[in-house]
């Protein structure tokens, strides 16, 4: 089928090896008027170095004030069929789990009354239904959540869908009940997260260990992943198989081959804080040194695994460069025990939530008030101890300062000192 547009610049995209998006377009185009002027207006952006979309008010469904984001045409004479143009957020379930029967009847729903456009997922989980009319939006939020069973996610300046990794549900490594969490905290926060109420937006993440599969550390306002404080389980057993060639290292992963592991090099000399030793027989780890890295289990996962006394560190101030740059997590509280009905948690979530409200610049991240004001004043505020972990960048600046003159013989003694105790 010919499309009505001619789109030169956008079929160079569809060159290469890597699946394109417009060809995913073009395959709707064929049977949606809406998506054929999606692809006018894109090419027209594409010749004029210029976007032609606008912000025309606030649009959204009845009692809600996030969920959907309005977009209208700035162009509707060329292009009358994207108008408008409204992207919803549907709240994804929990490590996205979904049935086929679901899927189908959403797809269903956006056909018939959007651009039958989606992107699985957004960056902070949500299914996205890209391209509907203002006349549609009643009529889809009464489907989604009357035949669905499902509900408008966040947008604006509120609480953004919760999510998180697949955790206990098929990892292994999993800390922490990740989906109960993560639907727990959208229950309780409802209000939070329809009602834009914030300076800006807020994202709990939740990964269920420190691998950190969901990006919480470099991604969220408030990231919850998963630990243990007791020590890391050995089977030494099978840290020789590993040593003799007997089992795969990284579980493997990436074509790994079958192969002896050099323990020294691949764990040994890797290791952060230099906490582990082997003696040709037994692997041994300092575990109070230990920083829950995760490198050595993933290389050696049938010999080693988590302690068992599981829990929580929070960290809080992550964001992606929008204003102020992008910013990493930093720890503010290094162990709590993550149970339901997880209430020191959520005592811990309101007082962070009551100082950013009252101190908060608008469009100012919970991370830039945080490096605005200082971490002494988060800290007061949300009733917390310093502690020497809550660290800016990991082993290197800590917001915790020691004078050079407690340390015995100077900052270097110290240092060269450790290098001498590490060495291999």
């Amino acid at each position: 089928m010919a499309l009505k547009h001619a789109t030169p610049l956008l079929d160079e995209l569809e060159k290469g090896p890597w699946p394109s998006f417009v060809a995913d377009i073009k395959r709707m185009a064929a049977k949606s008027a809406m998506c054929e002027d999606l692809l006018g207006q894109l090419e027209l952006s594409y010749e004029e170095k210029e976007g032609h979309w606008k912000h025309g008010g606030i649009v959204g469904v009845f009692g809600y004030g996030g969920g959907v984001i309005g977009r209208y045409s700035d162009r509707p004479d060329l292009f009358p069929k994207v108008a408008h143009f409204h992207t919803l957020r549907v709240n994804q379930p929990a490590s996205k789990f979904y049935s086929t029967e679901i899927l189908r009847k959403l797809c269903d729903l956006w056909e018939a009354r959007g651009s039958g456009l989606t992107n699985m997922h957004g960056s902070t989980g949500d299914i996205i239904l890209l391209g509907t009319t203002t006349d549609q939006l009643e009529p889809i939020f009464y489907e989604l959540t009357h035949q669905l069973g499902m509900d408008l996610g966040g947008s604006g300046s509120n609480l953004r869908t919760p999510s998180c990794c697949i955790g206990k549900a098929r990892c292994e490594w999993s800390c922490l009940n990740t989906q109960d969490i993560t639907y727990d905290l959208t229950m309780t926060y409802q209000d939070e997260l329809h009602r834009p109420m914030f300076p800006y937006k807020f994202k709990f993440k939740t990964s269920g260990c420190p691998n950190d599969c969901v990006a919480a550390i470099a991604r969220a306002d408030c990231s919850i992943i998963g630990t243990w404080r007791d020590k890391i389980r050995i089977d030494q057993d099978a840290v020789r198989a590993y040593v003799g060639g007997e089992l795969v290292p990284n579980g493997g992963a990436h074509g790994t081959e079958n192969r002896a592991l050099d323990i020294q090099e691949e764990v040994i000399r890797k290791c952060p804080t230099r906490c582990m030793q082997w003696d040709g027989k037994t692997l041994k780890i300092r575990d109070e040194e230990c920083t829950r890295c995760m490198h050595c289990i993933n290389v050696m996962p049938r010999a080693l695994k988590p302690g068992e006394d599981t829990g929580a560190t929070i960290l809080v101030g992550a964001k992606a460069p929008i204003l102020e740059g992008a910013q990493m997590s930093s720890v503010v509280i290094p162990f709590m025990k993550m149970e339901p009905p997880y209430e020191e948690f959520k005592s811990f979530v309101e007082k962070m939530w009551d100082w950013w409200m009252e101190n908060g610049k608008n469009r100012e991240r919970l991370g830039e008030l945080i490096q605005r004001l200082g971490m002494k004043a988060f800290l007061k505020a949300t009733e917390l101890q310093p502690d020497p972990r809550m660290i800016n960048t990991p082993r290197y600046n800590p917001y915790i300062f020691y004078d050079p003159a407690d340390v015995p013989g100077g900052w270097e003694h110290d240092a060269e000192g450790y290098r001498k105790r590490h060495q291999a």
